[in-house]
This record gives structure tokens, C-alpha cells and sequence, in this order.
């Protein structure tokens, strides 16, 4: 059964440190675009406050979570138990985009390890906070995290990384601009 909570609770926050994964979703305002569901690794995933969460984006082939947020602003991380005690977490908010030009980049990417390829910080908002049992999800032995990603970003280089994110990073799927397609 769900249980509710007013804020992301230390219990919850260590929940959250000790997940190798997470889920990010979106959805665009239309009825016919797409949901996106998006799954997200490494050490880039912090618990500002217990209303507060923010989260560092690296380039990828799509960018629907930041249109997404842009139009409207709605999103929902989602972390499961896939070891231990069975638990589903998600937290429910508003979120912003945050570029590097942004007045609080360099604080919030201070708390986060440097990434090549980093692109964007998702900044959300929570307002609601919902646990269920999670006795669905399966077993699964941690490994480690792949680095093909970062390796993929420090082969491009900066300026590749850049070019990349002009091409691929400016409008989403259904269409709709990024924050990027800004600068």
C-alpha cells in the first residue's frame, strides 16, 4: 500500500544514496506526445532539502526531459530497491532546467563530480513524496556503472560535445524546443 510524507525524510534520503539508478518521466502537454521515461546512473543524483532535489544531465541522444520541463514543468523520479528490502520511492514536483550560463550553476554543479559531457542540471521541486512495497520488482546483483557514456563525451571533446548538442539536443521528439535551442 502507499504511505504519503510531507518531505523527503532522512530514512527516504538514505534510500535515495544507496540507489545505483533512477528514473526520471515527463510528459508533454499534447495528447498525442510522447511520455518520457528515462533512465539515469553515476553520482549525479542529490537531495538539495527535504522539498528539493536536483539531479546533473549528461548529453545524450535526446533531450525531452528538459522540453518537457520547459512547457510545463511537471516531472516524477522514481527509484526501486533492486537489492535488499523491496521499496519503490517516487517523488513527485516541478522542475527547472539549469544551464552553465545560469547565475546558480557554479553551486549547484559544485555538488556534483565533473562529468564530461555534462549538460544541463534538472532542479525539481517536490510536493509530493509516495512510497509502495516495490514486491514486484525483481533481484538484481549490483556490477558496477558503465562509462561508455563519459568516454563517448571526452572522445568528442568540448567543442563535439557542442556541435552534438546543437544537432541533436534543441528540440524534442514531438517538437518542442529545449533550453538549449536558446544559446
Amino acid at each position: 500500500m502507499a504511505k504519503l510524507f510531507d518531505s523527503i525524510t532522512d530514512e527516504l534520503q538514505e534510500f535515495i544514496a544507496e540507489q545505483h539508478i533512477f528514473f526520471v518521466a515527463t510528459a508533454p502537454l499534447q495528447p498525442d506526445g510522447r511520455v518520457n521515461v528515462s533512465p539515469k546512473g553515476l553520482d549525479c543524483f542529490k537531495v538539495i532539502s527535504p522539498h528539493r532535489v536536483a539531479y546533473l544531465d549528461l548529453t545524450g541522444s535526446g533531450n525531452e526531459t528538459s522540453a518537457h520541463l520547459q512547457e510545463n514543468g511537471r516531472i516524477t523520479l522514481m527509484f526501486c530497491a533492486f537489492e535488499s528490502n523491496p521499496l519503490i520511492l517516487r517523488l513527485y514536483g516541478r522542475g527547472v532546467t539549469l544551464l552553465p550560463s545560469s547565475p546558480d550553476w557554479d553551486t549547484l554543479a559544485a555538488q556534483f563530480p565533473p562529468f564530461p559531457g555534462t549538460r544541463q542540471i534538472i532542479v525539481a521541486d517536490i510536493d509530493r513524496v509516495q512510497t509502495s512495497c516495490g514486491f514486484g520488482v525483481p533481484l538484481y546483483e549490483y556490477q558496477e556503472q558503465r562509462d561508455t557514456l563519459t568516454q563517448w563525451a571526452a572522445k568528442k571533446g568540448k567543442q563535439g560535445i557542442q556541435d552534438y548538442q546543437i544537432q541533436k539536443n534543441q528540440v524534442s521528439i514531438d517538437g518542442l524546443p529545449t533550453p538549449l535551442s536558446k544559446g
